[in-house]
This record gives C-alpha cells, structure tokens and sequence, in this order.
C-alpha cells in the first residue's frame, strides 16, 4: 500500500459573498499543489481571535500562504493608514501572523505567495510599501485592472536569481520572466531573511528564511498561474511537494 500523499494547509480568505462571510482559497493555488507539488491541499480557516488556527499544523506537512486581492493592514508594520477603499482582511491577519511563527518553529515547509510573502516579511519584522510603482524609478508591477485575466497573468518582468541562492540551484537559472500582480511590496526586509530574486528596479521579489529549520521560500510573483505550463514555476512547486514528502516521512517515521 502506497503512503498517503502529504496534506498541505492553504490558509482561506476571509470574504463576504452577500450577507454571508466565506472561508475561500483560489482553485488556482489547490490545483498547483495537485498538480505542481503532487500533495493534497486543506483549506485553513480564517475565523480571527479566539480560534487557535496555529494547532490544525500538527496535522498537516506543509503549509501554503496565498495571494489575495486584500491587503496586510498597515498597522502590522507600523505604516500610515491606507488609501480609502483599499481591502483588507483582519482575519486572515491574524490567521497568517499566527501561523507563520508556529510553522518556523516547527520546521514545516512554507511555500508563500505575494500576499503571502509580504505576510512573511512582516511576520519577521519587515515592513511594506503600500504602492509599490509610487517611489521613484520604479516599474508598475500590478496588472492591467481592464485586460482579461490571461494579459494579467502574462509576463511582466524579468527578475534576476541570487548567486549561489536557493532559486538558481532549483531552476538551473540566472533570470527569469514572471508575471507581476502586487501594489504592495518590502519596504524593510525582515530579520533573518535572505533575498533570493530581483527585479529590474531593485525591488526584492523573493527570499527564504536563513536559518529556518524547514524548506521556506516566499515569492513575490505568481508560480502557481498554469504551473505545469512553467519549468520555473514546477521547479518551486516541486521542491515544496519534495519537502512536504520528506517532513511526512520524517514525523510518521518518528
């Protein structure tokens, strides 16, 4: 009998879909774990305060922070307040900032998204831009908000690997093109974070954690759009399903 493929935890959006709040995670995300990293995903909850969301992990091999069309609130990183109409989402707020200690701590693989990444950040004490294509000389990296869906998940930009990084030894590569979906961005990068990827402005679009016990990598762009159609996106979705595997036989071993 074959083992049981590792369970991954996709932290949920919290989002209002008429009267009613939803618990919600992007089909595109579950299928690159399917599809990309050969685990099974399980959508988290994000309920807020007074709901331990951190102790779901022991169940789990690896864990996955999403993008999402909300923002971190600017008061997670002592910034000014944020543009009206901006969307925010306080509990997945406090779902991610919950989970991303708990997970270090236990060496659980940690893949983060955009959103996700910039919880990363902050988590380790970095902080945002809030408008990233603002500070001078720098690129527009969010979308066309009035192409279709396809034009804004197509290439934007090309970001440069660190020498002797993680991503050049996964991908084989120096550079690659990604697309670009973010107004938000590091302004201060984290304690013990280590850039792993560029892009042409000098923004940083990816790092790990340095010392972390576990596979954790965070990304600015968006790998899991049609992964199996990128070599890129496969090799980082691949080495996250490999870590999950490897720390699923490691605790039912143990």
């Amino acid at each position: 009998m074959s083992s049981p493929r590792p369970l991954v935890g996709v932290v949920a959006d919290r989002r209002m879909v008429g009267p009613h709040p939803f618990h919600m995670a992007g089909e595109k995300y579950l299928a690159a774990l399917v599809d990309g990293a050969g685990v099974d995903p399980v959508v988290l909850p994000s309920f807020g305060e007074g709901f331990e969301v951190a102790g779901l992990l022991e169940r789990l091999d690896g864990l996955l922070l999403t993008g999402s069309p909300s923002n971190v609130a600017p008061a997670r990183y002592d910034g000014p307040s944020s543009a009206p109409g901006t969307l925010h989402d306080p509990e997945r707020d406090v779902a991610a900032f919950d989970l991303v200690p708990a997970a270090l701590k236990m060496g659980l693989p940690l893949l983060a998204i955009c959103r996700g990444f910039q919880e990363l950040n902050v988590a380790m004490g970095g902080s945002l831009h809030q408008a990233v294509h603002e500070r001078p000389g720098a690129l527009v990296h969010h979308e066309d908000y009035d192409a279709p869906v396809e034009v804004q998940y197509g290439p934007a930009h090309e970001v440069s690997f660190v020498e002797g990084g993680l991503l050049r030894e996964l991908t084989g590569q120096a550079t690659a093109t990604v697309n670009s979906l973010h107004s938000q961005g590091v302004d201060r990068l984290g304690q013990g974070l280590r850039v792993e990827a560029l892009a042409p402005d000098g923004l940083v679009e990816a790092f790990v954690v340095a010392d972390a016990p576990g596979f954790t990598l965070g990304v600015q762009w968006h790998p899991e759009w049609k992964v199996t159609a990128s070599t890129v996106s496969m090799a980082l979705f691949g080495a996250f399903g490999d870590a999950c595997r490897a720390f699923s036989e490691q605790v039912h071993k143990g």
